[in-house]
C-alpha cells in the first residue's frame, strides 16, 4: 500500500517539503510544495536587506526595522509574518519581531553566518537557470549557459564581485561542513597535505591548526590565491600552509601523503572528475591517502540533501552527485580503491581511498 506520509515524514527539512507538516491531504500538500520556493526567496530578500542584524540585540518593531534597512514597513511585516511561521524570526507581540536560532544564522557577525550563502543562492543569474530547469530536463544539458550564453565558470570569471561572493559563501559552507570532517578522520599521521580545489583555504587552516606538525598546500585557480593567503594569514598558519595557483584538470602538486578534495568532485562530469583523480594519483606519495568530502546519497526513496544538490549540478554545471557504486567505479578507473565511506552528521560523507 502506498504511504500517505509526506516525503521524509513529519518535520522533514528537505527542500520542497510541505509548509504545514503531516496530516494534510495530498492535493493540499502539493499546493504548499509548489509555493515553498517562496521561503527561499524571502530568506534571500531579508538576508540582502540585513534584517537579522537589526534584531540581534532584541526584538524591534517593524517600523524601526524598516527604517534601518530601507524597506517598506507593511511589506516587511508581511514578509516577517510569513517567515515567522516557518521558525525564522518570531513575532513577540503584534508588529514586533525578534530572533530565533534560524534567523540568527543570517546575522553578519555570527560565527559561520549563512548570510553570504543566502545572498549567493539568490543571485539573479543563478535563479534564472533554475527557472529554466525544463531545458535541462528536456536535453540533459545545463540550463545556465542556455540562459546566460556562457558557462557558470565563464560567467564568474567576467563578474569578479559575484565570484568573491561565491567564494565567501563556499568558505562559510567549508567551515561548517568541513569542521565536522576533523571529527571523522584523524590526520595525526599526515605530514604533507594537498587540498585540491581548496578555495579560500578554510579546510587546510582548520586541519593545520589542530595538527601543528602538518604542512599543507592549498591548490586552486590563481585568482583565488590572494583570498586564500589572507585566510591562511588570519588563521595564524602561514608558516605551514602555502597557497599555489593552477588547474587541477591539468596537474596537481606532487609528493603529498594526504590529498583532500572537498565539495569539488561533484562539480564535474565523469570525464573531468576522472582527470582530476588521475592527476592526484600521479602526484600522491606511495602509501598515501585520498580523502574526498562529498555527498553520497542512498539509493531508493530515502531523503537526502544530495538528491537536491544533484539538481543544482544538472542545472548550473555538468557535474553530478554520485552514489557509492558510481564513486567506486570512478575511483577505480583513476587508480584508487575506496577503503570506506564514513557518514557524518552533515549531508556529506568522508570517502577514504588508497592508490592501487
Amino acid at each position: 500500500m502506498e504511504s500517505t506520509e509526506p516525503y521524509g515524514g513529519e518535520g522533514t527539512d528537505m527542500p520542497g517539503g510541505a509548509l504545514s507538516g503531516a496530516g494534510r491531504p495530498p492535493a493540499v500538500r502539493m499546493y504548499e510544495m509548489l509555493y515553498s520556493s517562496l521561503v527561499s526567496q524571502l530568506l534571500v530578500a531579508v538576508a540582502e536587506a540585513g534584517v537579522a542584524d537589526q534584531v540581534e540585540e532584541g526584538p524591534l518593531g517593524v517600523a524601526e526595522i524598516a527604517e534601518r534597512t530601507g524597506t517598506h514597513p507593511d511589506a516587511l511585516q508581511r514578509v516577517l509574518r510569513a517567515l515567522a511561521s516557518t521558525g525564522v524570526f518570531r513575532e513577540t507581540q503584534a508588529g514586533v519581531f525578534g530572533q530565533t536560532p534560524l534567523s540568527r544564522t543570517l546575522c553578519s557577525a555570527q560565527e559561520g553566518s549563512m548570510r553570504d550563502v543566502a545572498r549567493y543562492v539568490g543571485l539573479p543569474a543563478r535563479q534564472s537557470a533554475f527557472a529554466a530547469v525544463g531545458h535541462s530536463l528536456a536535453t540533459g544539458e545545463p540550463a545556465f549557459p542556455h540562459v546566460q550564453g556562457r558557462t557558470w565558470w565563464e560567467y564568474f570569471a567576467e563578474h569578479a564581485e559575484l565570484a568573491t561572493l561565491f567564494n565567501r559563501a563556499m568558505g562559510t559552507m567549508s567551515r561548517r561542513v568541513n569542521s565536522e570532517v576533523l571529527e571523522y578522520y584523524d590526520f595525526s599521521r599526515a605530514r604533507s597535505l594537498v587540498d585540491v580545489g581548496g578555495g579560500q583555504g578554510h579546510l587546510a587552516v582548520l586541519i593545520a591548526q589542530r595538527y601543528p606538525r602538518l604542512r599543507a598546500t592549498v591548490y586552486d585557480l590563481p585568482r583565488v590565491v590572494p583570498e586564500a593567503e589572507e585566510v591562511v594569514r588570519r588563521g595564524g598558519v602561514a608558516d605551514r600552509v602555502h597557497c599555489v595557483g593552477g588547474d587541477f584538470l591539468e596537474s596537481v602538486p606532487e609528493g603529498g601523503d594526504h590529498y583532500v578534495i572537498s565539495w569539488t568532485l561533484h562539480d564535474w562530469d565523469d570525464g573531468d572528475a576522472a582527470r582530476m583523480l588521475a592527476n592526484v594519483r600521479r602526484g600522491i606519495a606511495d602509501g598515501g591517502t585520498l580523502l574526498v568530502i562529498d555527498e553520497v546519497p542512498p539509493v531508493g526513496n530515502a531523503p537526502h540533501f544530495g538528491k537536491f544538490e544533484d539538481i543544482v549540478m544538472l542545472t548550473l554545471l555538468r557535474g553530478r552527485i554520485r552514489d557509492e557504486e558510481a564513486l567506486r567505479k570512478l575511483f577505480a578507473g583513476a587508480g584508487f580503491e575506496i577503503a570506506e565511506v564514513r557518514t557524518t552528521a552533515s549531508p556529506t560523507s568522508v570517502i577514504v581511498a588508497r592508490p592501487v
